[in-house]
């Protein structure tokens, strides 16, 4: 009697742990990516934050800037190449 009721303990465990994994695994996981977020931020912020600056001192104080690539109007080409018939010879 008391190897069936530690079997049915352990398999209780078992199944509370993986529902509540499976209830609790999204929040860990974007506490995790969160917290490396912060420390790659923490690395690699101080060449974004120069760039920033720079960027920000070039432009003055009301100043409009639109970064968009202008559009390139290609023009079909008809003549593509010379058309060569081929033959087999045996």
């Amino acid at each position: 009697m008391g190897l069936l009721r530690t079997v049915l303990i352990i398999l209780l465990i078992w199944f509370g742990l993986k529902i509540l994994s499976r209830l609790f695994a999204p929040v860990l996981m974007k506490f995790v990516a969160k917290k490396a977020e912060e420390r790659f931020g923490q690395q690699f912020g101080d060449f974004q934050n120069q760039a920033q600056q720079r960027a920000d001192q070039k432009r003055r104080e009301g100043e409009t800037v639109i970064d968009t690539m202008p559009k390139q109007n290609k023009a079909s080409n008809e003549k593509v190449g010379e058309y060569i018939d081929f033959e087999e010879i045996e």
